[in-house]
């Protein structure tokens, strides 16, 4: 019996252990004719500057292909999409019992940055959750050119982190306040939050958040044609930036999906990962935000609810888990109003059907 036993659980360790790894050798299910058809309709143009689209599905890499000038050693810069980094990274921090969880308050760990400009003692209550949700109470809105907290004005100073808590306290002149919102927050898109919380997480680990990030996450992945982006200060950029292998950013999603795990050994916790994906804010009807995760369900003919890192010009690393998918999609697309239109028809019109006819 204790023989079964043993046998058992080591079976179950190497089912888990293999479903940890993401097989990267040669594509699978590359004749299924929609492929054929995304493939023909990228190379037209009809999606401008798309540089490279991956998917995979229960751990087998099912199409790869690049564009525009790419190949597999090039690098990408998926702007914003990087800003899920800082989830990572915290999630890792309060698994090694350096921050205690996401309630903790943000000066506990950026008291160096005190006091503040526009004092107000609402601003010491703000907490690591406020930040990982886009929804802290300072006066900061990206997708606002008047705001006071817009990222164009953070990257023309030095001190980012510093810049962020001198904001003053926002109103809500044109939408409901959180209390009469669902999850009882108000969300605005800010990057410099995203950004301190590198800081933040450098602090607390008494570390520079890029060796952290190194020696934590990257090397275990397998990580090691990249380069890393810095604000001023010379902080791990969260904000966005950072630029990997197409392959590199399949892992990453997959690590995600793979709830933490790689190689049968825990990476991120499986816990944090779970808040990290469930909606704390609503951004508007169909779309919710975790933590510095955009959650949203695609498809045309059946909806999949979705996790993904999103960023400017449509860049996309996405997890489906009711169909066990990855996918990784760059593009060069800055600044096009229809970037993320383009990457989204991808998504519903080709990858989701291939996905659902390979179950």
């Amino acid at each position: 019996m204790n023989k079964l036993i043993v046998v058992f659980f080591v079976y179950l360790f190497s089912i888990q252990n293999a479903c940890s790894q993401l097989d990267l050798t040669s594509p699978r299910g590359t004749s299924h004719p929609l492929w054929s058809k995304m493939d023909s309709t990228i190379k037209s143009g009809k999606y401008e500057r798309i540089t490279s689209v991956l998917v995979a599905q229960n751990g087998e890499l099912l199409f790869e292909n690049y564009y525009n000038g790419a190949d597999s050693n090039s690098k990408h810069n998926t702007r914003s999409a990087t800003k899920t980094m800082a989830t990572l990274l915290t999630g890792i921090a309060i698994k090694q019992g350096y921050i205690q969880s996401e309630k903790d308050k943000i000066f506990k760990y950026l008291g160096h940055k005190t006091p503040v400009k526009n004092p107000d003692d609402r601003k010491s209550g703000i907490t690591l959750e406020d930040l990982l949700s886009m929804s802290s109470i300072l006066e900061c809105n990206d997708f606002n050119s008047f705001s006071r907290g817009n990222e164009e004005r953070m990257y023309i100073i030095e001190d980012w982190t510093g810049f962020l808590v001198d904001l003053p306290v926002r109103a809500y002149p044109f939408e409901p306040k959180p209390e009469d919102q669902p999850y009882g927050r108000a969300f605005s898109y800010c990057s410099a939050g995203a950004a301190a919380m590198a800081d933040i997480v450098q602090r607390a680990v008494g570390m520079p958040a890029d060796q952290f990030a190194k020696q934590n996450l990257l090397n275990p992945l397998g990580f090691e044609d990249y380069v890393l982006h810095y604000t001023p200060e010379g902080v791990l950029n969260t904000a966005g930036g950072s630029e990997y292998k197409s392959r590199d950013l399949l892992k990453l999603i997959q690590l995600c999906l793979n709830k933490g795990v790689w190689n049968g050994q825990e990476i991120i916790p499986a816990t944090w990962l779970q808040k990290a994906t469930t909606p704390k804010v609503r951004v508007r009807d169909g779309v919710e935000y975790g933590y510095l995760f955009w959650l949203r369900s695609f498809g045309e003919n059946q909806q999949y609810y979705s996790y993904h890192m999103s960023g400017n010009g449509g860049q996309k690393l996405l997890a489906i888990p009711d169909l066990d998918a990855v996918m990784v999609i760059t593009t060069t697309n800055y600044g096009n109003r229809n970037a993320h239109n383009y990457t989204d028809e991808l998504v519903n019109e080709y990858i989701v059907p291939v996905l659902t006819d390979q179950q």
